[in-house]
């Protein structure tokens, strides 16, 4: 059995440099799909046609390339074995032609067919997502796991929440306003710069020890056994947790996708108050409490917060939903987009808590098949038919289409509460668990 690194061994800290790279990488892949996920969005909508089911296709297509590139490059990078290690190869380069990709995307526009626009937006989306997905969402977050131990995973998966809570009240915040002065092209391509030089900086800080345990079986066959009955018997619990994260995120992509649309056009609400409710919501809601989340997960548990968010998500959504203007929507942000926070800090320390040793990249690819194709498919395709069928009609530089109603928020807030059945098979077992940790901790008191 190989050794295992320095930083994953009990009771060390990680390194000044790793924690460094961390960030660097939580931040610009953070701000690179949050850019993918709202503003690629609203470049289709404002520029090229505002039907919400454009979006939807766009968004569930993304969502089958991710899912289906963390797997297949996630189980890659547990079966390479190189001078540069197992995950920074697939991080260097996917991180800078995922940068070069984010640039290009404005370039859709350039097409004078409505169709042609979309199927190039659609295509380019998918290529930055194919290399977004093996640098972040295979590579990054096994790349986690391998330096994180379970007595500091919830700690830093809460530091890391931050990062992406950050990225996302840039985007989110100040975009907008960034955006109205020097159009998307221009934005895109800073926003792609900063990815790529990201890569490129931190491809010498990351450090990974030689791995000399050899590789068992061909690539498939590494595949197939995930699947088989006695593997998923040992991963019930992960899967049993994957779950929940595929109905929780299902609920959020049934809004999510359209929320910048839904203020601008529904609320009404002008560019600077948006980004005000927004950076305030993000700031105080998630950026804020991300660190004390995060240790209240590895001190309480990871099921108990887990629970809680989900309750507190749905309360906080149908809240919003009866929102009409600029301070009651404020508040309303604050009461779902806290538990959202809340809930994903708890279900990544777990999920990394769980993952088996051996296919860590692997398994990072499942938790995007559950995160993403689970959820990022049905979620935003019954949010754009909801949007189609109950909302208003608009026109938008002679193109008609439709407002996103009221109506998506109470529907995600009611598919939320079913995130809870998964975790409750798991509950006795949590207890037990929690216990034995507190008991441990005392002892050593």
């Amino acid at each position: 059995m190989e050794t295992p690194p320095l930083e994953t061994q009990p009771g060390k800290k990680l390194t000044r440099t790793v924690w460094i790279a961390l960030l660097l990488l939580g931040f610009s892949g953070q701000l690179a799909w949050a850019v993918e996920n709202q503003f690629f969005n609203t470049f289709l909508y404002n520029e090229i046609t505002p039907d919400p089911q454009a979006i939807s296709w766009m968004v569930a297509i993304t969502a089958f390339v991710s899912t289906t590139t963390a797997i297949l490059m996630g189980n890659l990078s547990d079966r390479t074995r190189s001078k540069w290690g197992r995950r920074r190869p697939y991080l260097v380069i996917g991180y800078v032609i995922w940068g070069i990709f984010t640039g290009l995307f404005s370039s859709s526009a350039l097409f004078s067919s409505v169709s042609a626009g979309v199927f190039m937006a659609i295509l380019l989306d998918s290529i930055m997502t194919f290399f977004g997905a093996t640098a972040n969402d295979a590579a990054f977050n096994a790349y986690v796991t391998d330096v994180t131990n379970k007595e500091n995973r919830g700690r830093v998966s809460g530091i890391l929440e931050i990062m992406t809570w950050i990225s996302i009240l840039f985007v989110y915040g100040g975009s907008g306003l960034i955006i109205e002065a020097v159009g998307y092209p221009v934005f895109f391509y800073a926003v792609g710069g900063i990815v790529l030089l990201v890569g490129l900086i931190t491809a010498p800080m990351l450090k990974e020890p030689p791995v000399t345990e050899p590789v068992r079986g061909t690539y498939w066959q590494q595949l197939a056994r995930t699947f088989s009955k006695e593997n998923l018997k040992v991963n019930r619990d992960v899967f049993l947790i994957l779950a929940s994260s595929a109905i929780f995120n299902l609920a959020t992509n049934v809004f999510f996708p359209y929320l910048v649309v839904y203020l601008q056009h529904h609320l009404k609400l002008p560019t600077l108050q948006y980004s005000i409710l927004v950076g305030v919501a993000i700031l105080v809601g998630a950026i804020i409490l991300a660190y004390p989340i995060g240790l209240l997960v590895d001190k309480w548990g990871r099921f108990p917060v887990a629970v809680l968010a989900i309750v507190l998500e749905a309360v906080g959504l149908f809240v919003f939903s009866l929102t009409k203007n600029f301070i009651p929507a404020l508040f309303g942000g604050l009461l779902w987009l806290t538990p959202m926070a809340a809930y994903t800090i708890a279900i990544l320390a777990w999920t990394k808590d769980l993952f088996p040793e051996e296919n860590r990249g692997q398994f990072a690819g499942y938790y995007v098949l559950f995160k993403v194709a689970f959820a990022m498919i049905p979620g935003p395709l019954l949010g754009g038919w909801l949007a189609a069928k109950y909302g208003q009609a608009i026109v938008i530089d002679g193109n008609a289409g439709t407002v996103p109603p009221p109506l998506i928020f109470q529907v995600a807030a009611g598919i939320t509460l079913l995130a809870l059945i998964p975790l409750f098979f798991m509950r006795r077992k949590q207890k037990n668990e929690a216990r034995q940790l507190a008991e441990e901790q005392a002892s050593q008191i």
